[in-house]
């Protein structure tokens, strides 16, 4: 199981969605305070959106390691530039999984949304980066970019 996280995160690393969704069974459920739940493909197609999002900025900077690698979890130090606002983020996030299969079946990730929202979107962030009401609309815009990329994949 630590080996399939390991290859996981490596290819995020290196953008390279098809082998980082490999490691996914069809079943699989994703979590996070930016998404929420995604299921199966969904799930899959996040990453595929997520990686073609950052393709060509790997040599600006995008990085995505990780350490403490169990056979169920990992801390992930993920560096990138917020598309939106062009600011730099550093996000740490602990991810949970389970397999099923040899696959991952469920991964959780917990990160902090406020100091996440800070570094993305600056005072605006900082002010609302903390409410029930921030985390909503985020996972209302992120799920509607994926929405839109499913369409014209």
């Amino acid at each position: 199981m630590k080996e399939t996280i390991e290859k996981f995160y490596n290819a995020l690393d290196n953008l390279d969605a098809e082998t980082m969704v490999s490691c996914y069974h069809d079943d699989v459920t994703f979590e996070d305070p930016a998404f929420g739940r995604l299921h199966g493909e969904r799930a899959k197609n996040m990453w595929r959106m997520i990686c073609k999002s950052q393709d060509g900025k790997h040599d600006n900077g995008f990085k995505a390691k990780c350490s403490q690698v169990t056979d169920h979890s990992a801390f992930v130090q993920a560096e990138y530039t917020f598309t939106k606002t062009g600011r730099q983020v550093q996000n740490k996030i602990h991810a949970i999984f389970e397999f099923k299969d040899g696959l991952i079946i469920k991964q959780t990730d917990h990160f902090d949304l406020h100091r996440w929202a800070r570094q993305a979107l600056g005072f605006s962030g900082a002010v609302l980066g903390w409410s029930g009401y921030f985390k909503k609309k985020l996972q209302q815009t992120t799920n509607r970019m994926l929405d839109k990329f499913e369409k014209h994949r």
